[in-house]
């Protein structure tokens, strides 16, 4: 007797926790400047040399042939390093062995630590606009993402509108300082408010702080797990790559208290088992022997500021002027542009610049319908070019 069978056909096989957001923009605009041969002013990576001590610390640990896996969390050595950093930057005491997860770059330390301290429907605040992961990365937490808007030119918020965004369901906020896309650093008084706040809701505040050392204008960063009680329900996650001018190394970290410290380095391990072993190697001597590099760094960037911002300025672009990292946010509006990406694109595609469409730093897209970030990690002469390049720009 036959047997008939049933074919059943899926509608998609893509999860639903990726539905819901696209590929990087970031890095899509990389890719058209490559294939354009356009300046990438888009992905912020330097494209002046790292430092030679550091590259040289990574050649003698892949030499002496330490390339194999480390402790998932990170080996001693540089674990020691990290909490030494801390103790002498921020008088930040910090125990290496129950306190510090290395972790395969500030992205992966961001994911695994919403992962670890995140269930489905919980609320992370976000302040927008927002660096383009955070919004992936509590969708794939199953979380509800909270907006709390940072308002031009300075980019405050407001503290009403924060204080409204918690509620009991507030798991997690999120704090980039100094922030990416708009270079704002963060006062000591908006912290203390972020901080207050987190303590009568029970919340923990995940930051972001791999700009550390680019700030400007005698600003200065303070991490939020320094201030009052927000040592244990802080996760503060850095990473080597844009102080030493190494994103492809891909090599951070996350500390925190030891009880939110082992649920990360859990996360971490099925993630990623291990950051890469030399580099770590690297990365020690780097946070050990580096003082006068730290000291130095917002120097290296404050002259690319000054050209980036006349160079814009001298094209047509509204600037607002950053206070950290090394990205400016500008406004289009001069140039008539419809939308943000149609801009970008045009900008890529005939004019030979690449930047990065403001809508991808929002999740409401028109909110960026009228920025555009560029960054100025390059060497004089990469400005210089994409100065000469944006001069041909008309209104679009």
């Amino acid at each position: 007797m036959a047997t008939s069978t049933v074919t059943r056909t899926r509608r998609s096989f893509q999860s639903d926790r990726t539905a819901n957001f696209t590929e990087s923009v970031i890095r899509e605009m990389t890719r058209l400047a490559i294939q354009h041969g356009a300046v990438n002013l888009a992905q912020g990576f330097p494209d002046f040399a790292a430092p030679v001590d550091l590259k040289e610390a990574a050649t003698r640990a892949i030499e002496a042939d330490h390339n194999q896996y480390s402790i998932t969390w990170g080996a001693k050595f540089f674990r020691d390093a990290i909490a030494a950093k801390y103790l002498r930057t921020y008088g930040l005491e910090v125990d290496p062995e129950r306190e510090i997860t290395v972790t395969c770059g500030a992205t992966e330390g961001m994911a695994a630590s919403l992962l670890a301290t995140t269930n489905p429907g919980d609320e992370v605040i976000v302040f927008e606009p927002f660096y383009e992961s955070y919004h992936p990365d509590t969708l794939m937490c199953g979380a509800e993402r909270k907006l709390v808007r940072l308002y031009a030119p300075d980019w405050h918020f407001d503290p009403d509108e924060l204080r409204r965004a918690f509620s009991t369901r507030t798991k997690a906020i999120i704090v980039n300082t100094p922030h990416n896309p708009t270079g704002k650093v963060f006062t000591r008084e908006e912290l203390i408010t972020i901080a207050e706040l987190c303590q009568e809701f029970d919340t923990i505040a995940i930051t972001d702080e791999i700009y550390e050392h680019i700030t400007y204008d005698g600003l200065q960063h303070i991490p939020l797990i320094t201030l009052p009680g927000m040592r244990d329900r802080t996760i503060l996650v850095n990473s080597l790559s844009k102080t030493f001018s190494v994103t492809g190394w891909r090599v951070g970290w996350a500390i925190a208290a030891p009880e939110l410290t082992t649920n990360v380095r859990k996360v971490h391990d099925f993630l990623t088992v291990n950051a890469a072993t030399p580099l770590q190697y690297a990365g020690a001597m780097a946070l050990n022997e580096q003082a006068n590099y730290f000291n130095n760094l917002s120097d290296v960037y404050a002259g690319r500021r000054q050209a980036a911002l006349e160079m814009l300025t001298g094209v047509g672009f509204r600037c607002y002027v950053p206070g950290g990292a090394y990205y400016i946010m500008t406004d289009i509006s001069a140039f008539g542009a419809k939308d943000d990406s149609s801009f970008a694109r045009h900008v890529v595609e005939h004019i030979g610049v690449a930047g990065v469409p403001g809508s991808s730093f929002y999740f409401d897209r028109t909110s960026g319908s009228s920025q555009m970030r560029f960054c100025f990690c390059k060497n004089y002469e990469t400005l210089a070019l994409a100065g000469t390049k944006l001069a041909a720009l008309r209104k679009f």
